[in-house]
């Protein structure tokens, strides 16, 4: 039994008769006696009673079409399922580390939100490694991780862009190439959370000669850099978190070389678990906005 033979069934009923049907659905009068044949020797009985140009319904009609009506408003239910893909709804967990988080993904929400007013957005900020782990286990349909790599063999990762780094430093303290950094015993060195370009960092320094076991270790980027203006010591972050300091000033930078360790804006789904519309179209346009990312 067919979803359209029961719609042409429906529709004789409601027509009161096979040619006007025909006329209502676009089909040849022998296709409408078609579906009613084939909907007649399905069920065991006939449907119509024909007497003169009339057609009734029989007893199997009249219980079949409340059952018919049932059917075809379910029919148009699930199809408005495959409409609503188009307008995504519900929940999106996105997860990014703080620098992600602040400096490459809110002009994303931003035009997201504006699309797509009924998806409610769940941001979670934590480390790349935990944020992988959730990923993992499902708590989270997106992640997005500064990294040189990724070795969770659950999840599709795609590199968005590989990222500049800088050596920053106080605005008074001199600033030379890479190679030529020299630090006094009063400069501290900040790191960020263990992982990642901080252990490019630390090889470098201990390469040179610069002890790093007196350094601080920090959760945030903006307490770094306040740190470093204020003259307590030299870090190194993601250029596109410190570019307006330098711009204005407030801080001197060493580019990083990436011929020492680079790392990478990355942005991963798991490979097993369903990807709903929502985290499809803000993937697309997290892979439009970084084509224009420097």
């Amino acid at each position: 039994m067919e979803i359209r033979q029961l719609v042409t069934f429906k529709t004789i009923v409601e027509a009161g008769g096979f040619t006007k049907a025909a006329e209502q659905l676009g089909y040849a009068q022998s296709t409408v006696t078609a579906h009613i044949q084939a909907l007649e020797q399905e069920i065991g009985m006939p449907v119509f009673d024909r007497v003169g140009k009339k057609v009734l319904l029989t007893e199997a009609g009249k219980h079949l079409l409340p059952h018919a009506a049932e059917m075809i408003q379910l029919y148009e239910k699930a199809k408005d399922i495959s409409r609503l893909q188009d307008q995504p709804q519900g929940e999106l967990r996105i997860g990014a580390p703080e620098s992600l988080t602040v400096y490459r993904l809110p002009s994303i929400i931003q035009a997201f939100r504006r699309q797509y007013p009924k998806v409610k957005i769940i941001m979670k900020t934590a480390s790349c490694w935990t944020l992988q782990e959730d990923l993992r286990r499902g708590d989270l349909d997106i992640a997005f991780a500064l990294q040189a790599s990724l070795t969770n063999t659950a999840v599709h990762t795609e590199q968005l862009l590989i990222e500049p780094f800088v050596i920053i430093l106080p605005p008074e303290h001199p600033a030379g190439a890479l190679g030529e950094l020299q630090l006094s015993p009063q400069d501290h060195v900040l790191f960020t959370e263990r992982g990642g370009y901080r252990d490019y960092f630390e090889a470098f320094l201990r390469q040179k000669g610069i002890r790093t076991d007196n350094g601080m270790e920090f959760w945030s980027i903006e307490a770094i850099k306040q740190c470093v203006i204020c003259g307590l010591g030299v870090a190194m972050l993601p250029l596109m978190t410190v570019r307006n300091e330098l711009e204005a000033g407030k801080l001197r930078g060493i580019p990083w070389d990436n011929a020492l360790g680079s790392t990478s804006t990355l942005v991963s789904y798991h490979k097993q678990r369903w990807l709903s519309q929502a985290a499809r179209v803000f993937l697309e346009m997290t892979r439009e906005q970084a084509k224009g990312w420097t």
